[in-house]
């Protein structure tokens, strides 16, 4: 069954994935999973005993979105296809999640100084009779970074809303000396790989 428009939902509050679906004319309206421990958590993002990064980002990015295919049918609400996704750091077969503070921010960046890791994010798509999900993995290899430039870019708010402690898209491209893989993907959508899973479910890009 195809969609009856061009328009999907995007089960994510990261401006990221927001700013790459527009970058390539894709419509959507947000379903904004809560994440707040106060107000609840709809999908949990912690990790399981010894689950390797590629099952854990895989496993969030599929349960985020079944969340919210059924959050469509219990509001009655247009039927879309449902994008999700969920990207993670591993380096040494560690998770780095998002950074709790600003010890633990300088810390992952300490770790990924000098060093190569990767970069995993997983999409998921939900829609009547279709599911397709697709994980992209990068390398990103870090220049050696002094203790003041670590002190510096953890001074702003960059961080603090990442896995590893960094963003490709911002200050931190100044510490990437290589990268393998997906530029997109390592801000947080692999925009070739969604347009492949949405076109499965009917939506065309061009």
């Amino acid at each position: 069954m195809k969609p009856l428009d061009k328009k999907i939902y995007l089960a994510s509050k990261s401006p990221r994935r927001r700013e790459l679906l527009r970058q390539v004319g894709i419509d959507f309206d947000i379903l904004s999973l809560r994440s707040d421990p106060a107000r609840g958590i709809d999908v949990s993002e912690d990790t399981f005993a010894d689950e390797p990064a590629l099952d854990y980002v895989a496993r969030v990015a599929r349960e985020k979105g079944a969340f919210a295919w059924n959050v469509l049918h219990l509001r009655r609400m247009p039927l879309r296809p449902v994008l999700s996704a969920d990207t993670t750091v591993t380096i040494d077969g560690e998770i780095l999640g998002k950074p709790a503070n600003h010890k633990e921010a300088v810390a992952m960046l300490e770790r990924l100084s000098g060093r190569t890791h990767q970069v995993l994010t997983s999409v998921a798509l939900h829609y009547t009779d279709v599911f397709e999900q697709v994980t992209q993995v990068s390398d990103v290899r870090f220049a050696k970074l002094t203790p003041a430039a670590i002190q510096a870019y953890c001074a702003t708010p960059e961080p603090y809303d990442k896995a590893g402690a960094y963003g490709i898209q911002g200050l931190a491209a100044l510490f990437i000396e290589h990268i393998e893989g997906s530029h997109s993907g390592i801000m947080g959508l692999p925009v070739f790989e969604t347009a492949q899973l949405l076109q499965k479910a009917g939506v065309s890009i061009l």
